[in-house]
């Protein structure tokens, strides 16, 4: 090794494909990022029932079982660094508190992705959080605001935090505007807290418009959602629509797109909408790839929306302002000088955020962990 010129064997400990969820399509694309720059990338999935299909798999991690506890442990051993992928729920254990008897039983350095920051966990969330902290060699926020809330409400050393941006698909090249009428889309896993009842009371007052404007709700529901309560939200929402005299302008298609086609989708929408409920999240795939679609975005007032929409890329509104979503959108429908602005605001965001740039960051990140336990040793 030659410090920052050897590139190191990465181990990732995540829910990874083909599990249904934006945390396994984020590490896919990291491990693809990674692998596209010469870097070794061994998968260790956090079981579902579903068998692996990639290559990268090299081990599985049931939750609850202390022996595959040990044996994730030991399978990301057998690389240079390990990256674990934080997200409450999708570890064993009250508030997936066994990940930290993963990275205590590491003998490499260990980057942690910290997907959600809570502003008032549980004392049990907290404490486990700051464990697994604790025990890293460096974590890993994607958003300025999660890094201050980090810093700000839990016991971490702010040295051994860094942003990463969360990482998306840039389109090949630009999309000239959509022709035809104009399609307003919401997009990702559907389920309660997604907000889609906001834009749908909304499309009542925009019927008005010279070119009235569809109303795309794009994704399959959430596999936890659906095993627990089926359709019952898809339902409710299309009950509304019918209700309100929207149904002709709101549609369904919960068709599964490659990241490919999910650009494309991108590409064809006048302006992307993220009406979530959540004020907590500072992190947001979603929000980031359609950023970097280069479309107009709107979105409620949730952390990472915030920031990023904050440069001019998009527009933020109150989460209980049905005045504020409605001119917002009657704006970016009307106006081409104002949706042009923002696109070309999110186009220029847009570089920092290509994978091949996150997972170069990555890697740097995983060289400095391994030049740092040479000059230890």
């Amino acid at each position: 090794m030659q410090g920052f010129s050897y590139l190191p064997s990465v181990g990732i400990l995540s829910t990874y494909a083909p599990t249904v969820c934006g945390l396994a399509t984020f590490s896919a694309a990291l491990a693809g990022g990674m692998s596209a720059r010469g870097i070794d990338v061994n998968v260790v999935r956090i079981a579902d029932g579903t068998p692996a299909v990639d290559s990268k798999v090299v081990g599985e991690l049931v939750n609850g079982s202390s022996p595959s506890v040990a044996a994730a442990a030991e399978r990301l051993n057998g690389c240079d660094v390990a990256v674990i992928q934080h997200e409450y729920g999708i570890y064993g254990g009250a508030d997936g508190e066994e990940v930290v008897e993963i990275i205590r039983g590491l003998r490499v350095p260990s980057i942690v992705v910290v997907h959600t920051v809570l502003e008032s966990p549980t004392p049990h969330q907290r404490s486990v959080l700051e464990d697994v902290l604790a025990l890293a060699g460096r974590a890993v926020v994607m958003s300025a605001s999660a890094r201050a809330r980090l810093c700000a409400g839990y016991t971490v050393d702010p040295d051994k935090v860094s942003i990463i941006p969360h990482g998306a698909a840039l389109p090949d090249a630009v999309a000239p505007k959509p022709a035809g009428r104009p399609t307003i889309l919401t997009w990702g896993l559907l389920g309660p807290g997604k907000g889609i009842e906001r834009v749908i009371d909304a499309m009542v007052t925009l019927k008005d418009l010279p070119a009235a404007p569809r109303y795309l709700i794009a994704g399959r529901t959430h596999p936890k959602v659906l095993a627990t309560h089926g359709e019952a939200y898809r339902d409710g929402l299309l009950a509304q629509a019918r209700r309100l005299g929207v149904a002709d302008s709101v549609v369904f298609d919960a068709t599964y797109r490659t990241p490919q086609a999910l650009t494309t989708l991108l590409q064809d929408a006048a302006v992307v909408v993220l009406p979530y409920d959540s004020k907590e999240q500072v992190t947001s795939g979603v929000l980031v790839d359609s950023v970097a679609s280069g479309r107009p975005v709107i979105a409620t007032a949730f952390p990472h929306a915030v920031e990023l929409l904050g440069t001019g890329a998009g527009t933020v509104v109150d989460h209980d302002d049905a005045g504020a979503l409605v001119d917002a959108l009657r704006r970016l429908l009307t106006d081409s000088r104002a949706a042009g602005s923002m696109a070309f605001a999110a186009r220029e965001l847009a570089p920092a955020m290509a994978w091949p740039v996150v997972a170069g960051a990555y890697i740097a990140l995983a060289q400095r962990l391994v030049a740092e336990r040479q000059a230890a040793a």
